[in-house]
């Protein structure tokens, strides 16, 4: 008799333990606004690669993952994830122009995790990449826009129907 008293109170500890502890957690820790950056850069930017990843990490860019293309020029693309702050995306496309020589082709965000950056990826083809011009660029680049009008802007980019008479553009 003694025993289903105790195991009755023992799950109502554990009980309101695992509802009480995860929110006064949750309350402390504040959410990482990325979670990850993978950049592949030119072979040349190899002996660099401390100071490359400090300058990300100044940009509030921490947990970045740098690679390097053995031959050539990494294309000139950036894609970001539909919860990337504003700022920090901004930040990335300033890092992208700085070590990659430029961007000029957008990858469309739903390719991505929420909080995820790459640049330079050539892990997408052709059918996936929205190619932009300077003025696109600097729209983007508009520090006032806020989070939610910098993914607007982004989508509509990269949402445009691509003209078949186009010229095919190969990095």
């Amino acid at each position: 008799m003694f025993i289903p008293y105790v195991l009755m109170l023992l799950f109502v500890t554990c009980l309101f333990g695992e509802v009480t502890v995860p929110t006064t957690f949750a309350e402390s820790v504040s959410a990482v606004p990325v979670s990850r950056v993978e950049v592949v850069l030119a072979y040349q930017y190899r002996p660099r690669e401390v100071e490359i990843k400090k300058d990300f990490a100044q940009a509030g860019l921490t947990n970045v993952h740098l690679q390097y293309a053995r031959m050539g020029q990494p294309p000139q693309n950036i894609g970001l994830g539909r919860d990337v702050p504003a700022d920090k995306a901004r930040e990335a496309i300033r890092l992208a122009i700085k070590y990659n020589l430029g961007v000029g082709i957008l990858l469309p965000e739903r390719l991505f995790p929420p909080r995820f950056i790459t640049i330079a990826s050539s892990n997408y083809d052709d059918t996936v990449e929205y190619h932009i011009t300077q003025d696109t660029l600097s729209k983007l680049q508009d520090p006032a826009l806020s989070t939610e009008a910098f993914h607007r802007l982004y989508r509509d980019i990269t949402s445009a129907v691509i003209d078949p008479k186009a010229p095919k553009v190969r990095y």
